[in-house]
């Protein structure tokens, strides 16, 4: 008995007979890479739509065979493009010799038909072919979906395998394909739902001299011809502010930005971030714009404010719970304020909640250690936690009554931070004080510490007006809102470990 191929050596054997029907194919003289052009009269989606006014009628249409059932004298097959499926039928009397180019067919294969629409006797909207012409071949099976009966599987299911050949994914599972198109819209409805609040979009140096903005490690490149080293941005904020200084009241930009950090299925190294500064708005404006905007995508893009995730339903409509960061800390770990009043003592709280702490930590990287790992899963419905330590909010406005503490929130869906917003420091003395301490920490060893940047201090004597400022994880975001756990699912590249 012959021993079943390995996956890799069946393969190769499928391609050698794609490759040996392409041969025969031009030795016919019918190349079908040569084909430049194949205008079309619509889409697939669009010929079952409009069925009643094109019954009879000839359409141009194109997509893959997705399947091919030939049936002695005549052939029924499907094709797929980007806005669904169709049947067509080829008649072998109608066709003649060119009929048997059919056995030259792959699945995969792009097909180009021209014929009049018409129903089978089950009832489905199909393509009768008259003329017809192979657009491209697929020299590699494409693994599309099988049905049979009410049964369903997929011929791409490792999630490795997913994430690398996406183009694969995106062909043929329509999960895949839906989530990256609705992350795709969401954008859209960001920028239209920004334009219309008054806000203009702007582009800022992806190269930039200094980094700032975010505590994180740059990447670092060379620039040879100014014969100087750059940092890829890690924020998109201190651009943004220096344009609030130049008169731009509200601004954003949705923009990649790059942190050379870990791979996690909730960290990418290349990232979309929306950025907004508005003139004369604080933390209470930003938080009121955050639930307008979470309602407005939510709404435009998938048509309800209401949505799911391992058994939680959130809705958008209503209003974001508003807790301050140690209350919340209190109610989960039962430490209050106190117990974080210095070095010492903070180490002390954390240690005993089962949280390392290194080195480097400051009281207020201890308190958002505490939050991250054991506070941050319960908030599940939509909630604005305010009042961040000043040591990791370098950039943001001391709280009048409290000034170890900022105006500062995060805002958390499913358990997940989704926003990051200040009333924002507009004093360039406190800031150049900040960024003095922040130095302290990189000198002693904190490389994701804020830089000293003196241009920006620069700028910012020259009059920055009180302003509210936002950062959304667009990735984040579109993780929660199609419910994924995961950030490569939506992201049409994820950046993978080499395998």
């Amino acid at each position: 008995m012959q021993e079943p191929l390995h996956p890799i050596e069946e393969e190769n054997e499928l391609v050698q007979v794609r490759l040996e029907k392409l041969q025969k194919l031009r030795e016919r003289g019918l190349d079908p890479f040569a084909i430049e052009r194949y205008p079309l009269t619509h889409t697939l989606h669009e010929v079952h739509e409009q069925y009643e006014q094109l019954a009879g009628q000839t359409v141009v249409v194109a997509g893959r065979i997705f399947s091919l059932r030939p049936m002695g004298r005549a052939t029924f097959a499907h094709l797929i493009d980007s806005t669904g499926k169709l049947q067509i039928y080829l008649k072998a009397d109608e066709q003649g010799d060119r009929y048997e180019l059919i056995d030259l067919w792959d699945i995969g294969d792009y097909l180009g038909v021209k014929g009049f629409v018409f129903k089978t006797r089950t009832g489905e909207v199909t393509v009768h072919v008259q003329e017809f012409a192979l657009l491209a071949k697929a020299i590699r099976p494409v693994p599309f979906p099988k049905e049979k009966g009410e049964h369903r599987w997929y011929g791409l299911h490792d999630v490795e395998l997913r994430h690398r050949q996406r183009y694969l994914d995106i062909l043929v599972n329509p999960d895949s394909r839906r989530r990256l198109i609705a992350r795709c819209r969401m954008v859209s409805a960001i920028r239209r739902f920004l334009e219309d609040e008054g806000f203009l979009e702007v582009e800022t140096p992806v190269l930039q001299p200094l980094a700032g903005g975010a505590a994180a490690r740059p990447f670092i490149t060379y620039h040879h011809a100014l014969d100087r080293q750059f940092q890829l941005r890690i924020a998109l904020e201190l651009y943004l502010k220096r344009l609030l200084i130049g008169g731009i009241d509200k601004v954003f930009e949705i923009g990649r930005v790059f942190r050379n950090e870990g791979l996690s299925t909730r960290h990418n190294p290349e990232f979309t971030m929306l950025e907004l500064y508005q003139a004369y708005a604080n933390l209470e404006d930003i938080m009121a714009l955050v639930e307008r905007l979470f309602q407005h995508v939510a709404q435009t893009v998938f048509g309800t404010t209401i949505f799911e995730m391992h058994g939680v339903q959130v809705d958008f409509s209503q209003p974001w719970r508003r807790v301050r960061l140690m209350d919340a800390i209190y109610d989960y770990t039962g430490l209050r304020e106190a117990d974080f009043e210095t070095l010492e003592r903070a180490t002390q709280a954390a240690e005993q909640l089962g949280i390392h702490i290194e080195r480097k930590d400051t009281v207020g990287g201890i308190i958002e250690k505490v939050l991250e790992k054991c506070v941050a899963h319960h908030l599940q419905q939509p909630t604005f936690l305010y009042g961040f330590p000043l040591d990791t909010s370098p950039l943001a406005k001391r709280e009048a009554d409290n000034p170890r503490f900022t105006r500062r929130f995060e805002g958390y869906v499913f358990g997940q931070e989704v926003a990051n917003a200040f009333s924002e420091l507009n004093d360039p003395l406190e800031q150049r004080e900040r960024f003095r301490a922040q130095l302290a920490l990189r000198e002693a060893g904190d490389e994701e510490a804020h830089p000293f940047d003196e241009d920006f201090l620069r700028a910012m004597e020259y009059g920055m007006p009180p302003a509210g400022g936002l950062g959304i994880g667009i990735d984040r975001m579109a993780m929660l809102l199609t419910g994924t756990d995961s950030i490569r699912e939506v992201i049409f590249f994820p950046q993978m470990r080499e395998g």
